[in-house]
Order: structure tokens, then C-alpha cells, then sequence
């Protein structure tokens, strides 16, 4: 079996070492090994133990484009895949593989591959997962650029794609049981419409024709909702936003539970379970059993398409999930708070947000994302699309940009801009209609936040 250092694969050990033996000095072999399973102990400690050699107990910046040899057979063997070692930072690099064991722990993965983007970490699944004539069916409750990338960018690479309601079972259901149909794609927590998506029962369509389940977890994030421990075979992120949460890094995640059996239809799924020619022959299936997917991503994906994570980024990436939780739970009470203002306020028409007393998605809430809402709310005004524009303009601490994520508070107008290049329908579809205004409610205190709203809206 060949093995391949592409990310630290063995999550679980890797967690054990990094949590339990390094505690920051000295290492006695003869304690016993303690595991950590707290939320906020592992998004600190996962994958990121002490330097082993200067004893630096943040992580380093491995700011190198490439690494030295022992020698030229040694070289052989690193491009052959018949030696652990990095190579070149498109493909593996130190901090990047830090920040893939993190993520991989704290979404329950086997493995995980990071990119430059969200996008481009969708787009490396699709590669994965499609040849040409193959088609994905995902939700029509998405992000407008992900709408975009799969209704038109997909094309480009002989890839389709089908947008069913995935509220509708026996809709679901016939769009599955297409020829040549390989994945399922979903967001947990959608953008911008607050739905909550219900991923075990989708999980279970999926199973019953042996199609991966595909997860956006980008809004939720692992401290609200855990994909795979639900049935989603593959969980995507954009890390730029709450990962990340101060605005000042791009990255994107593919994390892999290692649930899937890639031979199982023998020419279903040809990039993991056929022999690689590039590789002299190589089956991915065979040679690295359930972590075949996050190899072909990183030695195929990464090494053909170049998407790959800056170490900067990943750096920054990492400090920003260190206090993941403690954001997270203010991000989700000030949202709540400046939902229930607007629910109130005379000019408002309607505010969707999952959590609020009545909405539809209480129940999926509770299952899904800890009986919390997420960050992210939209609200309708009355007087339509040129008051939207005009309480985005008149806002003070809402940034009015196109971000999700940010320790501040940001306000967009998505139908003329996130959502601009999608149809009337698909717009109503996403929650994105001419007069509704998405809020991603930051940690200040939400009294202030309230205030400026207020006044925005009065102004408009």
C-alpha cells in the first residue's frame, strides 16, 4: 500500500499527539494518553502541536514554494508517491497541512484538502467527481455565485446540473434516479434565505443510489452543525468566512469522511477507483482505501487545477478558528436579537431567520444547528428595492460588502449583487427578491447595532 503524506491523513492519532502529549513542554512517554473531545480544546489544539524542533507553539509559517531533496532517489520516490515528504507548496505544504488536520478533526473527517477559495474548493469536488456527461443535482436554495458555477461554469467542463426544491422528496428522488448522476450538492445553512436543510433525510436518498452527499457547511461551521455525523459523505467550506471570521484571508476546504465506497459500481466514479495514468498505473481505491478521494483531490486536483492555499492564509486561518466558538455564540445571539427588533419594526415586511418563534425551520434548527440560527438573516421592506438601497447606504457600523463572516457587522443588497446573475425565479427561489436585504450580524453590542439599523431605516 502506498502511503502519502499529502495532509496528515490519520486524523485521530495525529489529534491524540497534538492534544494529549504536547502540553507545551516536556513529553513523558510513560503517562497515558489522554484524548480531548471539547469543541473549543480541539479548534485550539487540533493539528497544531508545539514545533518538534524550536519548540514555537503557535504554527509556522512555511512561507517556502518548494523543499529540498536528501537526494535524487529520494526525489524519485516523492514524485512517484512511494514516499511521504512534501515537494512543492501547490501540492502539500507544512502550515496548509496544519489547517487540513483542524478542519478535518473538527468537522469528523477522515482527511481534508484546503484551497485558495470556497469556490475553488467546489469546483476540485465536481473535478473529483464528474466526467463529461455527468450531471449534479443540487438545491436551488444556494449562494448565487455557486448557482452561477453550476448552472453555467460546469458546462465549460462537459459537467451538468439539475436544481430540485430538496424540501420535496419525490423531486429529490426522480432527479436522482437519472443516468449518470453523481452527486448531490447542498448547503446546510443556505445563503442568504436562512432555510435549514434536512441532510439526513437527503443522506438517505442518496444512499439508496449510491451517490455521495455533498455539504456547503460554510454559514453553520462545524461548532453549530457536523455534516458527516448526519450522512454527508463530503462537506465543503469556504474558510474566508466564519472559519477565518476577521475579513482578512481567502481559503477554501474539501473535508472527506472517508464513508464512501468509490468501487463499489464498477466505472462510476473512475477518478478513485480506475488506475491514474499519471501515476503509472495507480488506483487511489486500492492503494489508500477510504481517504482515496482527498488523494486524488490533493495529487490530481491540486497538482492539474492549482488552486491551492497560501500559507499566510492558513495561518491566518488558523487563528481565526481558535475562538470559532466563542464568536460563533455571539454572532448567533446579536442575530437573534436584531431579528426580533425587525420582526417588530412598522417599515418591515418580513424577516426570515430560522430560529425566530413561528419560522418553519425551528424544528430543523434544533436537529441541525444547535437550536441556533447562524449569523446570517435577510428582512424585506415594505417600500421596495430603492429603500433597501438606501438603508444599505445609510448604515454606519454595517459595512455595506460582499462578505460573509467578518467580526463586523456587513449589510448587501443581494438581488443587484450577490444574486444579480441569477433568473427572477431562481432568485425568489434563494430568498434574494428585490426588496430583501441580507444582514451577516457581527459581535459588537448589539444595542448599537440595533441603533444604526434604526436610523438607516428611518433615513430611507
Amino acid at each position: 500500500i502506498v502511503f502519502l503524506e499529502l495532509c496528515p491523513l490519520h486524523c485521530s492519532s495525529l489529534l491524540g499527539m497534538s492534544i494529549s502529549s504536547h502540553r507545551g513542554g516536556a513529553v513523558d512517554s510513560k503517562l497515558p494518553e489522554i484524548k480531548f473531545s471539547g469543541f473549543s480544546t480541539r479548534a485550539i489544539h487540533a493539528g497544531a502541536p508545539p514545533d518538534a524542533e524550536t519548540g514555537a507553539r503557535t504554527p509556522s509559517i512555511v512561507q517556502s514554494t518548494s523543499f529540498v531533496f536528501k537526494d535524487s532517489a529520494q526525489g524519485a520516490r516523492l514524485f512517484a508517491l512511494q514516499e511521504a515528504g512534501n515537494i512543492y507548496s501547490r501540492l502539500t505544504n507544512p502550515t496548509v497541512s496544519q489547517l487540513q488536520a483542524k478542519v478535518a478533526d473538527l468537522e469528523g473527517g477522515i482527511a481534508a484538502t484546503c484551497t485558495s477559495c470556497g469556490h475553488s474548493a467546489q469546483m476540485m469536488v465536481f473535478y473529483a467527481l464528474c466526467s463529461t456527461g455527468d450531471k449534479i443535482i443540487a438545491s436551488n436554495k444556494l449562494y448565487g455565485g455557486t448557482v452561477t458555477q453550476l448552472s453555467r461554469t460546469i458546462k465549460k467542463f462537459g459537467f451538468q446540473c439539475d436544481f430540485v426544491d430538496v424540501s420535496d422528496t419525490a423531486a429529490v428522488k426522480a432527479a436522482l434516479a437519472q443516468p449518470n448522476v453523481k452527486a448531490l450538492f447542498i448547503e446546510s445553512l443556505c445563503n442568504p434565505g436562512g432555510v435549514v436543510t434536512d441532510i439526513a433525510a437527503l443522506a438517505a436518498l442518496t444512499s439508496e443510489v449510491h451517490v455521495p452527499l455533498v455539504v456547503d457547511n460554510t454559514l453553520a461551521t462545524p461548532y453549530l452543525c457536523r455534516p458527516i455525523e448526519h450522512g454527508a459523505n463530503i462537506v465543503v467550506h469556504s474558510l474566508t468566512k466564519y472559519m477565518c471570521g476577521h475579513g482578512n484571508a481567502m481559503g477554501g476546504a474539501i473535508v472527506d469522511a472517508g464513508k464512501f465506497d468509490w468501487a463499489k459500481v464498477p466505472g462510476k466514479y473512475p477518478s478513485m477507483a480506475d488506475d491514474e495514468p499519471a501515476y503509472h498505473g495507480l488506483n487511489f481505491s486500492k492503494a489508500t482505501g477510504p481517504a482515496a478521494f482527498t488523494y486524488f483531490c490533493i495529487a490530481v486536483g491540486l497538482r492539474d487545477l492549482g488552486p491551492q492555499l497560501a500559507p499566510m492564509n492558513a495561518f491566518l486561518i488558523m487563528m481565526g478558528i481558535e475562538t470559532l466558538p466563542l464568536r460563533m455564540d455571539r454572532h448567533c445571539s446579536n442575530a437573534l436579537a436584531v431579528a426580533q427588533w425587525l420582526e417588530k419594526h412598522k417599515d418591515v415586511e418580513s424577516v426570515s431567520y430560522p430560529t425566530l418563534p413561528g419560522n418553519k425551520y425551528n424544528a430543523l434548527a434544533d436537529k441541525y444547528i444547535s437550536g441556533k440560527g447562524g449569523a446570517v438573516l435577510t428582512f424585506s421592506l415594505k417600500k421596495g428595492h430603492e429603500a433597501c438601497s438606501k438603508v444599505a447606504d445609510n448604515c454606519q457600523l454595517f459595512s455595506n460588502l460582499a462578505n460573509l463572516g467578518d467580526t463586523r457587522s456587513l449589510i448587501i443588497h443581494p438581488s443587484s449583487t450577490t444574486h444579480s446573475q441569477l433568473t427572477d425565479d431562481q432568485k425568489k427561489a434563494a430568498g434574494a427578491e428585490p426588496n430583501t436585504l441580507r444582514l451577516c450580524v457581527g459581535i459588537e453590542n448589539v444595542e448599537d447595532l440595533i441603533a444604526d439599523l434604526d436610523r438607516a431605516i428611518a433615513n430611507a
